[in-house]
């Protein structure tokens, strides 16, 4: 039998896809402009009440992966609904399930553009879910870092250092991060300053 992502354990996952990060490119957002269009010619109305480019690759002043994150908000009602599912299987992309943890509920995350012999293509992640997960504050922090240069380049210095250190390590590389998203989303909700985090 073929294998598919789903196959790939976590120590797969670490080898055949290692942390890389390169210069923003200006082209990502018309890369993203073309997938949001191929969603929405292939989906149901509807269905998708809002996309959104997120991720580093959507603040410009930073180093990133070169991968398409896609934040999409659909009805509560369709959170795991087999039938939009294989609507994005058709364009693609292969679906896993994220469970809950901590404040966040579960929801639907899709990718494409990896092979399972590791080999990559241009890699797109769509995180799928009602407006009120919290995933949704990562638009927040998207736009806070794109007006606010210092910010953003000491999350580029995180994400670096992180990178050298976790490189076959995904997990580890994205709970690093875990702390400054936080204290920026305190930032923007004004429970503090960013004076007290220099």
């Amino acid at each position: 039998m073929k294998k598919t992502l789903n196959d790939l354990t976590k120590e797969d996952w670490n080898t055949l896809f290692p942390i890389e990060l390169v210069d923003h490119n200006p082209e990502w957002k018309n890369i993203y402009e073309d997938e949001k269009n191929r969603i929405l010619d292939k989906v149901e109305k509807e269905k998708i009440l809002r996309i959104e480019h997120f991720g580093s690759s959507s603040i410009t002043t930073i180093k990133s992966k070169p991968y398409i994150d896609l934040m999409i908000e659909i009805p509560k009602e369709l959170l795991f609904d087999e039938k939009l599912i294989d609507e994005f299987a058709e364009l693609g992309y292969s679906h896993f399930k994220v469970p809950a943890r901590e404040n966040i509920a579960e929801y639907s995350t899709f990718g494409k553009g990896y092979n399972v012999d590791g080999t990559k293509e241009q890699v797109f992640h769509i995180h799928m879910c009602p407006k009120d997960n919290v995933m949704w504050k990562q638009i927040d922090f998207r736009d806070y870092l794109n007006t606010n240069y210092k910010r953003a380049k000491k999350y580029e210095n995180l994400k670096l250092e992180l990178a050298s250190k976790f490189k076959n390590d995904r997990g580890s590389y994205v709970l690093g991060k875990t702390d400054f998203v936080k204290e920026t989303l305190d930032i923007i909700s004004g429970k503090t300053s960013e004076q007290q985090r220099v």
